[in-house]
């Protein structure tokens, strides 16, 4: 039953995945990556935003090394939501949080810490077990079927567009509106004072700190 509703759950989120993922294996074909090795990167990376920036970094011919480097700076703010989404999954064995940890994604995360209560372990591997495959599955669908949609479709502004529309659909209260409006305008500022990626970090963490002030500031007066 849990499994099923995590399954659910992530409806929306294959909705989003399956334009975006078609979009990047095109991309990734069109870049110079192999069917195959556009796959895998859906298949062991599973992490939208570091994908497209590698893919953007390998077209400018930015050394492995620094595609390593920059996209593991960029997903450091995964550890910010595992930390936050621990206190929500029951107890569970250490291997199977490492799966979980593996399939938490900016949208699995919004998912989970939008529903109240605890999560049970088969739930949370219902949410993100399907995401995940959807996401390999149009990634395969998009390399399979080549490049030649890349052009001036602007698929490349698929993955901006709906992290505006998630945005968007957290605003439902002052407070998130607040950190987001925060969290936008510390990295205008951070791109222009702070080299390489090290502002994602800084703004997210700042951004987060924000957040659990108002909350807590709001929960003290009630």
């Amino acid at each position: 039953m849990q499994l099923y509703r995590g399954a659910a759950d992530a409806v929306p989120i294959v909705l989003g995945y399956l334009p975006i993922g078609f979009a990047f294996g095109a991309l990734g074909v069109a870049t110079g990556l192999s069917i195959l090795q556009a796959v895998a990167m859906s298949a062991f990376v599973f992490a939208g935003s570091a994908q497209f920036i590698a893919l953007s970094m390998f077209g400018t011919g930015a050394a492995p090394a620094a595609v390593v480097t920059g996209t593991f700076f960029i997903n450091l703010r995964h550890l910010l939501m595992s930390t936050a989404l621990s206190r929500k999954v029951m107890a569970t064995s250490r291997p199977l949080l490492g799966l979980l940890a593996f399939g938490i994604t900016d949208e699995t995360f919004a998912v989970a810490a939008g529903r109240r209560g605890q999560h049970h372990p088969l739930y949370m591997l219902g949410l993100e077990g399907t995401a995940y495959l959807a996401w390999v599955a149009s990634t395969a669908a998009g390399a399979a079927t080549g490049a030649r949609f890349t052009a001036g479709w602007g698929l490349e502004f698929a993955l901006p567009a709906m992290f505006i529309a998630l945005l968007v659909a957290q605003m439902v209260e002052w407070r998130r509106a607040v950190v987001a409006v925060l969290a936008a305008l510390m990295s205008l500022l951070g791109q222009g004072l702070i080299p390489g990626n090290w502002d994602v970090l800084l703004v997210a963490s700042l951004a987060a700190a924000v957040g659990v002030v108002l909350e807590r500031g709001q929960r003290d007066v009630a």
